[in-house]
């Protein structure tokens, strides 16, 4: 069994304002990320991601950094974080995030018209994030070539609806207070 479905399977549920969320290193950072856990995960981002002539990885603030500055050190592209906090610099373009369980503003830096990216997070599960942020990509100009997390969550999400396909490495869902493989190759 690989590293990413054991600790998923291993992972402990917490129930915040009825939405059942799992406690994973990639996802929260607890239990503590082990290097062999990350190796795996983006050697796995490497052989499905279309990362030809692709300009920058773009990936949210926070629990995105990790994966993404891994995949960025492993094909030498460049990483962009969308972040919590404005600058107000000459680039700036505002985004609304909203999760499952919280609504807040994010901002991009250092993405132009015409730069080919690839946007990365650690979780699909409302969608509120990759909506948020390919359709701020799309009003910006920028070409994005794939959309990647690495675990999807069971259940309808708000990119259903559109032209943006997800690549994700496993998908699941959490029954009876357990995380439950449901395709251990996830999609794409």
């Amino acid at each position: 069994m690989d590293r990413l479905k054991r600790s998923l399977l291993d992972a402990p549920i917490i129930e915040k304002d009825g939405y059942h969320y799992f406690v994973h290193p990639i996802s929260d950072g607890v239990p503590m990320l082990e290097p062999e856990l990350l190796r795996e995960i983006t050697i796995r981002l490497i052989r499905k991601a279309d990362l030809d002539d692709v300009d920058k990885i773009v990936t949210p603030a926070a629990m995105g950094i990790h994966i993404s500055t891994a995949l960025s050190l492993m094909t030498d592209i460049p990483l962009v974080v969308i972040r919590k906090r404005e600058y107000g610099l000459d680039d700036e373009v505002s985004l609304t995030q909203q999760t499952g369980y919280s609504e807040s503003e994010m901002y991009i830096n250092d993405v132009q018209e015409g730069d080919r990216v690839v946007v990365l997070d650690d979780v699909l599960s409302t969608g509120g994030t990759l909506r948020a942020i390919t359709d701020a990509l799309e009003h910006v100009g920028a070409d994005v070539a794939d959309v990647l997390a690495v675990i999807k969550k069971a259940g309808p999400n708000d990119l259903d609806e559109t032209d943006v396909d997800v690549k994700t490495l496993i998908n699941v869902d959490v029954v009876d207070g357990e995380v439950v493989i449901t395709d251990e190759h996830g999609d794409g």
